[in-house]
Parts: structure tokens; sequence; C-alpha cells
């Protein structure tokens, strides 16, 4: 059997759905917000799709080094893996820190681990790759608010997928970088990012999401000033409509442009070109949304990752997406940043809704005043 290591960080994500943008020193915020478990949800969806792979091909067996409980054990018993196959390496205690995740990946690489697969953010991936010290290569199963870093696989199934190439032998290793965002700076509405490390992780760049490009849109204020047309149009001709304005520098520089104060890094609410709602967690959206039946949610591509869902906007849950429905969704970028992302994404958590927008193959994206551009998603 294989030895493969498996860890979870089961804190991972909770503040994502309460608009806190992290959850790095935050979990009692979260919980007393109503934060639900994310990354346990997220890391049984990866064992899951595995075993059905594993269950075709006697070739795929593996011997988990993993942690006890929610750390490990938990999702991978829920999936339906014996304990055969499960091997404890690590006991920690009711409340997981960074500690216990550096102590238990140190733990299985001396074990043997020929892969770490880790579930979290790119927090959780620092600690990983600090502990690992490249003597193994990591994947990441992503659960975070932030997730910048190019260890991720796309989507909790795209790692089960890479883990079998892995085992194949069909896949390489090679470089990728570990970026992480001050959690502090980015509650204050500022974006300070930077690379901590190089680690070894799989390569195969349709099912590992790259790291995020940061693209200069001050060169493009031309285009920023016609898109900015564009929406006080749209506003003055659907006065009765409600605009939710995603995160990032393309939508808080048109909001900037049209007079309207909005959040760098959260979701705002406009309705007859006037803020009714500011920096919205998911409670928040859905209460505006009971005051405004007709909705429409206005995001912007992560560049080069081309998340529109999934990352930096975890507010917009599943349950928000349908209120508003898919058909309601404008998608904004410059032509320069369109360029840099290849193809746009999403990971809602919610396959069945995930696949609904997958199944319309090409999505319009607004790239200037009354100008779109259709553009794959995948």
């Amino acid at each position: 059997m294989r030895r493969i290591g498996f860890i979870v960080n089961p804190i991972a994500g909770m503040g994502g759905r309460v608009g806190l943008k992290g959850t790095d020193g935050v979990v009692d915020e979260a919980l007393a917000a109503g934060a639900g478990p994310v990354a346990g949800p997220r890391a049984h969806a990866f064992a899951e799709a595995f075993l059905g792979a594993a269950k075709a091909d006697d070739t795929l067996s593996v011997l988990w080094l993993t942690c006890d409980g929610s750390m490990g054990r938990d999702p991978l018993r829920a999936a339906g893996f014996p304990e055969e196959q499960i091997e404890l390496v690590y006991a920690s205690g009711p409340q997981t820190t960074a500690d216990d995740t550096r102590k238990a990946v140190e733990t299985i690489v001396h074990g043997g681990a020929e892969l770490i697969l880790f579930t979290g953010g790119d927090g959780t991936a620092r600690d990983v790759a600090a502990a690992v010290e490249n003597r193994v290569p990591i994947l990441g199963i992503p659960a975070g608010v932030k997730m910048h870093s190019g260890v991720f696989a796309v989507s909790p199934p795209a790692a089960a997928n890479l883990l079998v190439a892995f085992l194949r032998g069909d896949l390489r290793t090679g470089d990728a970088e570990i970026l992480d965002l001050d959690e502090e700076a980015y509650r204050r509405g500022e974006w300070r990012i930077r690379l901590y490390v190089t680690a070894k992780s799989l390569v195969e760049p349709q099912l590992v999401q790259a790291g995020k490009l940061m693209v200069a849109e001050v060169s493009e204020e031309a285009v920023q000033k016609e898109l900015a047309v564009h929406f006080s149009e749209l506003f003055e001709a659907e006065p009765e409509t409600l605009f939710l304005l995603g995160p990032g520098s393309t939508l808080h520089a048109i909001a900037s442009r049209l007079g309207i104060e909005k959040t760098l890094l959260g979701i705002d609410a406009v309705a007859g070109g006037k803020v009714v709602g500011t920096d919205l967690n998911e409670t928040g959206i859905l209460s505006v949304l009971d005051r405004y039946p007709k909705a429409k949610l206005v995001v912007s591509p992560i560049g080069a990752q081309g998340f529109i869902l999934g990352r930096g906007n975890l507010q917009v849950s599943p349950v928000v997406l349908r209120r508003i429905g898919t058909g309601n969704l404008i998608i904004v970028a410059t032509p320069a940043k369109l360029e840099a992302t290849p193809v746009l994404r999403v990971d809602t958590g919610d396959e069945k809704l995930d696949e609904e927008l997958r199944r319309k193959e090409y999505m319009f994206v607004l790239i200037g005043y009354r100008t779109s551009k259709l553009h794959p998603i995948r």
C-alpha cells in the first residue's frame, strides 16, 4: 500500500460565510456569528471522490497517515475508508492549533509518506510547508478563506484526480509558491500579500491553481471609466434591482468613479445608485435580499486563477447564489486581466451548483461600455 499523509485544519474557512475574511485568531468570533464547519465537508468530498476511483482500480490502494478526530480520521471514515487503511500518527486536543499541524506533518513525514494532502487555506499551507521542508510534495484541498498559493487543487474532486494521477506515476513535481495575506490588514480593507516560501507540489495546470496574479489596473483608466458609465446607466435603468458588488480592485475602481463608497475586500449592496449595505456577510446578504426580490451579483475573476466564486467571496454561499439565480451573475474584467486569465472557475462547495455553471461552457464577461466577451468556464 502507498503511504499518503492526510491532514485537516478543522477551523479553516469558518470566517468566510460570516464576512471575517479569514479565521486566524477569530475562531470564537466566527462561531459567535454562526459560522459552521467548512474543512470537514471539503475533506469528506475529496475522500469520497478518491474512494470511488480506488474501488475501480486495485492499484490505488492507500494507507492514510493521519490524525485523530476532525484532523483526519473522521472525514476518511465518513467517506467509507476501513480502519485498516487508516494509521493514526498524531492525536490533537479538542481545539487544534497551527502547532498541531506542524507536529502532525513532521510525524507523517517520518512515517514515510510520499505525498501530504492538507485541507485548509494559505495559513495551513504555510504551516505544512514549514514542517515538510521540501522533503515530500504537498497538495492542498481548498477549504480556506484565502487561497492564493499555487499548491491548491481547484476543487476537492480535482484533488482526488490529482492523487490518482500521482499514484499512477503520471505527474511530475515542481516548485510552487506559498503566498499569504495579512488577515488583520485584510479586515481593514488593505491588501498585503507576500511570498513566504516555495514548496514541492504536483504539476498539472488544469487541476492545480496558479498563484494569484496581481494585475495592475492603473494603466487601464479608460476601461474603468467605460465600465463606470455602463454601470451608471444600468443602475438608472433598473432602480428597483439590488446589485451586490463583489470584492477586488476592479469593482472598487468602478464604484469609486461612480462616487460609491465601496469596501475593497467586501460584498456591498447598491440599489438606485446608493449603498444600502456594506461589507455584508452571508446573513446580511440574505437579509437585504428579503427587501429586494430582484437582484444581480457582480463579480470579477481572480487574476490568473480565474475563480469568480469560492475564493475571497465565500459570503456568497450556495443559498445566496440560488436566491439570486445563476442567470443574474455579471462578470467584469478589464481586457488585460481577462487576457491573463485562461478560464473562469467556480468552487462554491455545492457540486450541483458548480456543475450548473460549468455546463454553460462559456460566459459573457463585461470588458467595456456595453462590450462583452465570451470566456470559457471550467
